[in-house]
């Protein structure tokens, strides 16, 4: 029998709640059936929530070529950082340069095919920065630099509903004034490709307007009329079934009930608000236009419960599975 697929699990900032929903997923034994799960972060953190919840750890390795055919649940080990070097719930500099390091070698083992998917806990933006890493924005653009590309996009998932976003880790104001048609068109297509790569044979997309009710044909602004309705209809001449633009603080609603299987949203808030307000708990961040598979929690660090043993691990069994359903 083959062994199972690798399946690489970054556990975020050592002082916020990834390492804690991490062991914690890796509990489930469903999860641990479908692949091999190595954790990359420090062993010592690991081993210390293993034993407090209940894990057993089957290796802790230095390299992926280390990794045994039957170990279920693996730590490679990135030595980055002591106990002593910081403080539950507290933003450091230290935990930033691991965080992003932990990010880094599990997305250099998928890009090198040694993994299958990597899956993310979650970062402070405010940490990365203090390492010393210049305008970094987030996990989606770090990882699209690593492999090489210019671009990418962000994915919600959920059962229901799925959102992509035409601009995601940027001030409202460049969202807004970098708007273009062409950049819409790319994100359709992508959006399409996603959704036909999750089993949809025929799926219909719904774009979100810019403006309150959709621009009201030019009255509250002309995003709409000057690049939205173009890249919908350049879309649809394409053959991808999408429409609108709607009205987005009721397209949402409509999503929810049936009315399409996909959201485009314009920009961050647009579309991350009503995703996590809908079901927070199972709601996974996909980037896509990647030659890897990469899905993420999709809260934060939770500095204010870090340490505290309280932390649900739900978001990252959801996101832990789709990893495993996106790469079936």
């Amino acid at each position: 029998m083959a062994p199972l697929p690798v399946y690489m699990i970054s556990i975020g900032d050592p002082a916020g709640v990834g390492p804690e929903v991490t062991v914690k997923a890796c509990c489930q034994t469903s999860l641990r059936a479908l692949g091999r799960w190595v954790i990359v972060g420090e062993a010592w953190q690991v081993l210390e929530l293993a034993d407090q919840f209940g894990l057993q750890v089957d290796q802790v390795i230095q390299s992926l070529d280390e990794l045994a055919e039957d170990s279920q649940v693996a730590v490679l080990d990135a030595g980055l950082i002591s106990k002593e070097e910081f403080e539950p719930g507290q933003v450091s500099a230290a935990c930033g340069h691991a965080s992003i390091n932990y990010v880094r070698q599990a997305a250099e083992y998928c890009i090198a095919g040694k993994s299958r998917a990597m899956v993310t806990g979650p970062i402070s933006k405010e940490a990365v920065a203090a390492s010393g890493i210049e305008n970094f924005c987030g996990h989606t653009e770090y990882i699209t630099e690593l492999c090489g590309l210019e671009t990418c996009r962000m994915m919600l998932w959920n059962e229901t509903v799925c959102v992509i976003h035409v601009s995601t880790h940027c001030s409202l104001l460049d969202a807004v004034t970098k708007l273009d048609q062409q950049r819409i068109l790319e994100t359709i297509e992508i959006g399409h490709q996603a959704m036909v790569d999750l089993g949809f044979e025929d799926p219909h997309l719904c774009i979100c307007g810019l403006n309150p009710h959709a621009g009201e044909n030019g009255m509250f602004g002309t995003e709409e009329l000057e690049f939205i309705i173009p890249a919908v209809q350049q879309a649809q001449a394409m053959g991808i079934n999408v429409t609108g633009p709607y009205p987005a603080d009721t397209l949402f609603m409509q999503a929810v009930r049936g009315k399409c299987d996909m959201v485009v949203a314009m920009y961050h808030d647009q579309g991350h608000v009503p995703m996590k307000l809908y079901d927070f708990e199972h709601t996974v961040n996909v980037t896509l236009g990647l030659p890897i598979v990469r899905c993420s929690v999709d809260h934060g660090t939770a500095f204010d419960i870090a340490g505290q043993g309280v932390a649900d691990p739900a978001d990252m069994q959801t996101a832990m599975r789709l990893a495993v359903d996106l790469t079936a």
